[in-house]
């Protein structure tokens, strides 16, 4: 029971901390909402869980055994979000939604594969929480795991939402999302630097 709960508190700190993830996720939930925001919070859930048995089952050795891809994976992970941040520090001010800029499933599926902190989730969790006799402990924190995830994402989404009443005019809406956008850029930019140096 205890193990359960470890798994249930490491999932929860994990998943509603904040991260790049989950500012795009804010930012779209101020700009369109909920609804048009789950496909979102869908792909990264989805991407994030199959990253997270990907390591299970044996991408742990490979980056293991040739870190520098690691290193690539967390540049392209890290200029990935500074673009992100980028698109949403210039989104036009409006809360009417046009369909091409809603952020789609595949982008959050994709974006856990190329976000750091993503990686550092799983490999943590899977070393903390995986079994060499069986694989049910690992099998049951990715069940777990997805839940919270797709809970926390879902919260953000919410928040996001219920945050777009403060946002109503122009002038607002464009700050929030030059600041939102400008902490994705920042986050990459220091993610980045971290790889390099």
């Amino acid at each position: 029971m205890s193990l359960l709960i470890a798994m249930l508190m490491f999932s929860l700190a994990m998943s509603i901390s904040p991260g790049p993830v989950n500012m795009i996720i804010l930012s779209s939930g101020v700009n369109y909402g909920v609804k048009k925001t789950i496909p979102y919070v869908s792909g990264a859930t989805i991407g994030f869980t199959l990253l997270l048995l990907c390591i299970g089952f044996g991408f742990y050795q490979v980056i293991n055994a040739y870190p520098s891809l690691f290193s690539m994976l967390a540049i392209v992970g890290a200029t990935y979000i500074i673009y992100m941040g980028y698109q949403i520090a210039i989104s036009k001010p409006t809360l009417q939604v046009e369909k091409n800029d809603v952020p789609k499933f595949y982008q959050g599926f994709l974006l856990q594969w190329l976000n750091p902190k993503a990686w550092i989730a799983c490999v943590s969790g899977v070393s903390i929480f995986s079994s060499t006799q069986s694989y049910i402990p690992l099998l049951t924190f990715t069940l777990i795991y997805f839940v919270i995830c797709y809970v926390s994402l879902g919260a953000w989404a919410v928040l996001g939402d219920r945050v777009s009443v403060l946002l109503k005019n122009d002038f607002r809406l464009r700050l929030f999302n030059m600041i939102t956008g400008s902490l994705l850029i920042i986050t990459g930019g220091y993610l980045g630097y971290n790889v390099i140096y």
